[in-house]
């Protein structure tokens, strides 16, 4: 009878550990969009609702054909010493990829997105771990000091008011990851927990948080706590920019067409804190690079091979447009490929990484 039991309890952690994977594995796949995503909605911090909960600011998000904003709320960290970077849009080349969100002992780069309270291009300043209990910078966080005490207040200068909600592109952010920002990529994260992938649900759901309703201000941008989006919310003060209806085409301007305008790929894995780990999934990175660089070759080939067979036959003007359209289609189709590729084996690693040793 034990061991039935025991079978059963391991069986259920072993569908629950397969159900947090799927729910990770949800945010940030593979998403990539022509056109880039309204600004960032000009709205109040609801008040933090108790001590060690982060504040995880709004975004727009991607999702049946559209975007559509997830709310900012407050997330218990998910040990102490954790902070959250957020996710960000940045242009690829060939559209724009979103760079999923996550929790490290530092802040990494975020695309030099203005999210507000504390989250202003690099780093954050809404405050800091100490002896495992979080210190909140009320300049910039709206908390109340007669329930959380470990409060300070330090005035930050020089904000960027930028509300430009992507990186790179036209009308982009122009931020670059330092080399220190760079260096966080290499520690140990976890992905979102399972009451963010939650959120994310909930909002996408809601025809009302869709900028095609809302224009850019979304009546629910920030809720107290993750789900509740029925009682404790703030609605956006204002849009944080001129809302524009995406223009759709098959190929989003100044794509690359070619395989030949393609960088090649290299890729570095997030060190885990286990030698022999780190280890396996550099090896694992190596061979995803080496493989999609190899696809890179066999398409640029197979289009430069086109090309020559067009200029023999003299082809018309229509014929060469129709070729340079597939080409451009082929390109930006590999390349969504290839990020849904990457970004799975990093959230593997980062899932992995994330269980007891």
């Amino acid at each position: 009878m034990r061991k039935l039991v025991a079978i059963r309890s391991l069986l259920s952690t072993l569908l629950l550990m397969v159900f947090s994977a799927g729910a990770f594995a949800q945010i940030g796949i593979g998403i990539s969009v022509s056109f880039g995503p309204p600004a960032i909605p000009v709205y109040e911090q609801p008040i933090c609702p108790a001590e060690g909960y982060i504040w995880t600011p709004g975004y727009w998000y991607y999702a049946d054909g559209e975007y559509f904003w997830v709310p900012g709320t407050w997330v218990l960290a998910p040990e102490p010493g954790f902070l959250w970077t957020p996710g960000y849009w940045a242009w690829g080349g060939s559209a724009f990829f979103f760079h999923a969100g996550y929790w490290g002992p530092h802040i990494g780069f975020y695309g030099g997105i203005n999210y507000g309270y504390g989250y202003f291009g690099h780093g954050y300043e809404g405050g800091h771990w100490e002896n495992n209990h979080f210190y909140y910078n009320t300049a910039v966080n709206h908390v109340n000091t007669t329930i959380i005490h470990n409060t300070y207040n330090t005035r930050i200068e020089n904000v960027n008011v930028n509300r430009v909600s992507y990186n790179g592109g036209h009308g982009g952010i122009e931020a670059r990851p330092t080399s220190q920002e760079e260096s966080f990529d290499k520690e140990r994260r976890v992905g979102p927990v399972a009451a963010q992938n939650e959120h994310v649900q909930q909002a996408r759901s809601n025809p009302e948080l869709r900028a095609s309703y809302n224009h850019g201000k979304p009546p629910i941008a920030a809720t107290a706590k993750p789900g509740e989006f029925k009682g404790g919310t703030v609605g956006a003060r204002e849009a944080g920019g001129e809302y524009k209806a995406p223009e759709r085409s098959d190929r989003p301007p100044s794509a690359n067409n070619h395989a030949s305008e393609v960088q090649g790929h290299k890729y570095t894995a997030s060190s885990t804190g286990n030698a022999n780990a780190d280890k396996k999934y550099q090896q694992q990175q190596d061979k995803l690079a080496a493989t999609q660089n190899q696809e890179h070759q066999k398409l640029q080939q197979q289009q430069e091979k086109e090309h020559q067979q067009l200029a023999k036959k003299n082809a018309s003007e229509a014929q060469k447009q129709q070729v340079e359209q597939k080409h451009g289609q082929q390109t930006q189709q590999m390349e969504q490929k290839h990020a849904a590729q990457q970004q799975q084996i990093q959230t593997h690693q980062s899932y992995g990484s994330s269980k007891p040793h």
